[in-house]
């Protein structure tokens, strides 16, 4: 199997690298993200990301697209549903249209180990967009994992982000800390 695996930020690849290698599967790590911001929040995860994946040898590539403008236009109508309209299917989108043109079979996405995140969709979506392009949607539920790779990220010094990564979920995880008050 060649599997690309579209990566979010290096803490929520740890578990789920970790758990593709003790199956036998060697990921090729694909950082496609445009809809991580401000600008210095991109760059800080994507470092982050570059530096881990030197550090557990782990292939990387890197698709450079900060994409601020695009992502505006394409959630400003429907800011409560940009995860599903936009941000999810524009990065497994892509990620299958790279895996494609470059030789990979499969894909899968590094989203599947968050709790935060909208699972099924993104396992519904991950499977249609693969078979649309002949390849398989690698599906693992990494969810149960998640504070053993956080942990891990930690001891290792990763830089941990406090939000999703749009401005809109950053605005989110502040209006929630001000409702508890």
């Amino acid at each position: 199997m060649k599997l690309l695996l579209h990566t979010c930020c290096a803490p929520c690849s740890v578990y789920c690298i970790d758990s593709l290698r003790e199956e036998g599967i060697e990921p090729t790590v694909y950082w496609f993200n445009p809809n991580i911001h401000p600008y210095m929040e991109y760059k800080a995860r994507r470092d982050c990301l570059k530096e881990y994946a030197n550090l557990i040898e782990v292939e990387a590539i890197f698709e450079e697209n900060y994409g601020l403008r695009d992502f505006c236009k394409n959630v400003v109508n429907n800011l409560e549903s940009r995860c599903q309209d936009y941000c999810y299917p524009v990065r497994l989108e892509q990620t299958a249209k790279y895996a494609k043109e470059n030789g990979y079979d499969s894909i899968s996405t590094t989203l599947l180990v968050s709790p935060y995140q909208k699972h099924e969709l993104i396992h519904e979506l991950g499977d249609k967009i693969a078979r649309e392009y002949g390849l398989k949607f690698v599906y693992r539920d990494f969810r149960f994992g998640f504070r053993q790779g956080q942990a891990k990220a930690r001891e290792l010094g990763l830089y941990m982000q406090k939000y999703c990564g749009c401005v809109f979920s950053e605005e989110d995880r502040y209006h929630k800390r001000l409702k508890k008050k």
